[in-house]
C-alpha cells in the first residue's frame, strides 16, 4: 500500500522506558488508529489508509507481543480496545449498497478486504504465540471481544459474492481457519454452539453483532449481512438452535418478505432450516408455525420456479408440525388440512400454466403431496385428473421430466385411491368371463396414455399391487 505523505510518528515510537510499555502508550496507539478510522468525511479515505499502515507497523513491533501477555494494569481495557479496532476494520472493508458503479466499487472492496485480512492474520498469530508461551489464560480474555468481529469479516469475504475476488476469498478463508485454530474449535459449527455441552458457543454474540444491521430499516445498508446471517444460521442445528429461536425467526421472516426474488429465496431457506431444526413444540408455541406457514404460503402466488421449489420443500416439512394435533376419531369426515389447502392452490395454478420450468417444478413436487394425503387425495381427484391428462398431452423436451413425474403421481394416485377389490369374486359370473382386475385396468390405461403420447418408459415399473 502506497504511503499518503508524511505523518507524525506513532506514539509508541521513542518510548522513554526501554523494555517496558508506558501505562498509556499502547492505549494511545490504538486510540489514534480508531480516531483515524472515524475522521471527517473529506479526509476519511487517506486517514483510513494511514490507519492501516500504522496498525501494521504496530503489530509488527516487538513490543506488541505483550498484547496478549500478562494481566497487569498497563494492559487493562485492551480487550475492549482490540474489539473496537476489529469492528472498525470490518466496517472499513464492508461492501456498501451501490446501485451504480457496482463493478468499480466492488473491486475496491475486495482490495480493502485483502489488506484487512492480512492484519487480522497478524493479530491472530499474536494470540497463537501467546497460547504457547503463557501459563495464565490471559489470551482468552483478549480474544473474546475480538473473535466475533473477525468471524463476521471472514464470512463476509470468504463467500463467493459480487464484492469478493479470488484473492480476498483466499485470505478471508485463511482468517477463518486461523480463528478456528486459535479458539481450539474443530469446525464452524463448534465455534458457534460450543464443542461440548459445558462450553458456551459464540452464536449469541455473533447474532448480537448482526442485530443492528438486521432491522427493517437497516438490513439493506450492508448487502453482506443477510448472507452472513443465513450462512451462520445454517451451521447451527438441533438441539442448539431452539434456544435462539427469538433471535433468528424475525430476521428470517423479514428477509423472506422482501420484493426481490433473491432475498425471498434466502429467507425461505432460513425458515426451512428453522422448521427442520427446532422442535415442533417450540414452533407450535405462540403460533410460530402458523406464522411460518402463512409466510411461505403467500409465495405460492409468484411465478419464479426457484422460489416455488424452495417454498414447496419447506411446506412439505412444515405439514407434520401443523397437523401434529389433528387426530381423526372416525366419527365423521376428516378435517381439511393445510396440505389440502396448498394442493388445491397448486392444482389451480398447474392447469393453465404454460411455462415449462414452472410445469416441471409443480410436477416434481406433486407426488410428495399425494403421498402426504394418501386416501384423502380423492378430495382433489377431478382436478388431479384434468392436470394429469393435460400434462401428459404436452411435450416436455427430451428428458420428459414433467411427464415422468406426472406418471409417478398417477401411479401413487392409483395405489392410494383405487377402490378395494375382493379377489375371491373374480370367478365366472353368470357364465361370463371374469371381470378385469383393477390393477390390469390401470396397467392398460397407463400403457395407452404413455405410448399414445410417445413417452419412452418401462411401464412394468408402474404395476399396481394385486392387493389393491
Amino acid at each position: 500500500m502506497e504511503p499518503h505523505g508524511p505523518r507524525e510518528s506513532p506514539p509508541w515510537e521513542g518510548s522513554s522506558l526501554p523494555g517496558a510499555w508506558p501505562s498509556s502508550a499502547l492505549g494511545q496507539a490504538f486510540s489514534q488508529i480508531l480516531h483515524q478510522f472515524a475522521g471527517q468525511e473529506s479526509r476519511r479515505g487517506k486517514a483510513r489508509s494511514a490507519a492501516l499502515e500504522d496498525l501494521a507497523a504496530l503489530l509488527e513491533a516487538k513490543e506488541c507481543d505483550r498484547l496478549f501477555e500478562g494481566s497487569d494494569a498497563s494492559l487493562r481495557g485492551m480487550p475492549e480496545m482490540l474489539g473496537q479496532v476489529a469492528k472498525a476494520l470490518g466496517k472499513y472493508a464492508a461492501p456498501a449498497e451501490e446501485p451504480e458503479g457496482k463493478g468499480d466499487r466492488h473491486s475496491e472492496v475486495a482490495e480493502k478486504a485483502a489488506a484487512v485480512a492480512l492484519l487480522f492474520l497478524k493479530l491472530l498469530r499474536k494470540v497463537e504465540a501467546a497460547k504457547s508461551s503463557l501459563v495464565c489464560p490471559a489470551w482468552k480474555t483478549s480474544l473474546r471481544p475480538l473473535a466475533g468481529h473477525v468471524y463476521v469479516f471472514a464470512v463476509t469475504h470468504s463467500l463467493e459474492q459480487s464484492w469478493t475476488s479470488p484473492r480476498s476469498q483466499e485470505v478471508a478463508g485463511q482468517v477463518l481457519a486461523l480463528l478456528l485454530q486459535v479458539t481450539e474449535c474443530g469446525s464452524v459449527a463448534g465455534f458457534l454452539h460450543g464443542e461440548n455441552e459445558d462450553e458456551k458457543g459464540r452464536f449469541t454474540a455473533i447474532m448480537g453483532l448482526l442485530k443492528p444491521d438486521l432491522t427493517k430499516d437497516s438490513w439493506k445498508n450492508n448487502p453482506a449481512t443477510k448472507y452472513v446471517f443465513s450462512w451462520t444460521l445454517q451451521k447451527v442445528t438441533r438441539p442448539w438452535l431452539s434456544q435462539h429461536l427469538e433471535r433468528i425467526l424475525p430476521p428470517s421472516l423479514l428477509i423472506s418478505d422482501d420484493y426481490q426474488t433473491e432475498n425471498k429465496i434466502l429467507g425461505v431457506h432460513c425458515l426451512h432450516h428453522i422448521v427442520l431444526n427446532v422442535p415442533a413444540a417450540d414452533l407450535l408455541q405462540y403460533n410460530r408455525a402458523q406464522v411460518i406457514y402463512h409466510a411461505l404460503f403467500n409465495h405460492l402466488y409468484t411465478r419464479e420456479h426457484h422460489l416455488i421449489q424452495a417454498v414447496l420443500l419447506g411446506l412439505l416439512d412444515l405439514f407434520p408440525i401443523l397437523e401434529k394435533a389433528l387426530h381423526w376419531k372416525g366419527d365423521g369426515a376428516r378435517p381439511t388440512t393445510h396440505c389440502d389447502e396448498v394442493l388445491q392452490l397448486i392444482l389451480t395454478h398447474m392447469e393453465p400454466e404454460h411455462r415449462l420450468l414452472l410445469r416441471r417444478t409443480y410436477a416434481r413436487n406433486l407426488p410428495a403431496f399425494v403421498k402426504r394425503l394418501g386416501i384423502l387425495t380423492v378430495r382433489h381427484l377431478k382436478r388431479l385428473e384434468r392436470v394429469i391428462i393435460g400434462y401428459l398431452e404436452v411435450y416436455d423436451g427430451p428428458e420428459e421430466e414433467a411427464r415422468l413425474k406426472i406418471l409417478e403421481t398417477l401411479k401413487l394416485l392409483l395405489q392410494y385411491t383405487w377402490p378395494r377389490y375382493d379377489s375371491q369374486q373374480s370367478g365366472v359370473l353368470r357364465g361370463k368371463t371374469p371381470p378385469i382386475h383393477p390393477a390390469e385396468l390401470a396397467q392398460v390405461y397407463v400403457q395407452y396414455t404413455v405410448l399414445g403420447h410417445g413417452v419412452q418408459m418401462n411401464t412394468s415399473q408402474l404395476s399396481i399391487p394385486v392387493g389393491l
